[in-house]
């Protein structure tokens, strides 16, 4: 489908309800996500989210098959607007996807050697002003590039649209022709359209556990890993204790991995 990155597994049909429903919160996906390349009308309004999902622009899912839009965004939309919706949530998911990837990475492999001369360490939400500069002005510069692509593939000339913000007609969102490893080549429609709703539906997962990851991080400020062990194993009382080690030390990852392995430690021992 020309995503950025392979769609991961699908997510169960067994889920329930309620995690059905964060995950359909998050937004729903435009017609043109799931079903191929469609022309959008710009000027034609649907008069909120059920009229839109009859008319199959928008697409429900269990247990809201007529989609959900708790805060009116879809009351009176255009059409065009809808189609913006989309590649927004699209555009959003991925980068959630790898923001939560590379949270759990990068705590893991901190005070490495190859990465930035094992300077980086602590939760992951400090990273960032660890890293040197000119890491950052390389990776803007990339971004750069990537959205001047996608600027150019996606969106209408602003001088020569009839107002601003407005996509291509014939554009489906999402799809900006980046295939390299040919994951989609000869593949028909169906299979198309599995994966492309495979991933905004793990894109949407992806924005709710990267919310969680980073509030948890400024709640305790210890890395993810260790603390939701000690929690399992110690409760609410290790991981205050943990908290007032750790927090603030000069290596807080190596501290908290220290006391991880203590307190698992001493729940072996105790239930010898």
């Amino acid at each position: 489908e020309g995503g950025l990155i392979p769609a991961p597994t699908p997510l169960p049909l067994t889920h329930p309800t309620s995690t059905m429903a964060a995950i359909c919160a998050m937004n729903i996906v435009a017609k043109a996500a799931v079903t191929g390349k469609v022309k959008v009308t710009t000027g034609k309004k649907y008069a909120d989210i059920k009229a839109a999902t009859q008319a199959g622009l928008v697409r429900g899912c269990a247990p809201f098959p007529d989609g959900v839009d708790f805060f009116g965004f879809y009351n009176g939309i255009d059409e065009s607007e809808a189609q913006r919706y989309a590649d927004v949530e699209i555009t959003h998911g991925r980068i959630a996807m790898l923001s939560a990837l590379g949270f759990l990475v990068g705590e893991q492999v901190e005070g490495s050697a190859f990465l930035f001369d094992s300077q980086v360490t602590g939760p992951a939400i400090n990273h960032f002003q660890q890293v040197p500069a000119t890491f950052w002005g390389l990776l803007g510069a990339f971004i750069f590039v990537i959205e001047c692509n996608r600027v150019q593939t996606a969106w209408q000339n602003p001088f020569e649209a009839d107002k601003l913000f407005l996509l291509k007609g014939d554009y489906t969102p999402g799809d900006y022709n980046f295939d390299p490893l040919k994951l989609s080549a000869g593949k028909d429609d169906e299979w198309l359209n599995d994966m492309k709703l495979k991933e905004v539906n793990n894109g949407r997962v992806a924005m709710v556990a990267i919310s969680g990851m980073v509030a948890q991080e400024l709640v305790n400020g210890l890395n993810l890993i260790p603390a939701d062990e000690v929690l399992e194993m110690g409760k609410a009382g290790a991981l205050e204790a943990m908290e007032a080690q750790c927090t603030g030390s000069a290596n807080e990852a190596a501290c908290a991995k220290a006391f991880e392995a203590a307190e698992r430690a001493a729940v072996f021992a105790g239930s010898q």
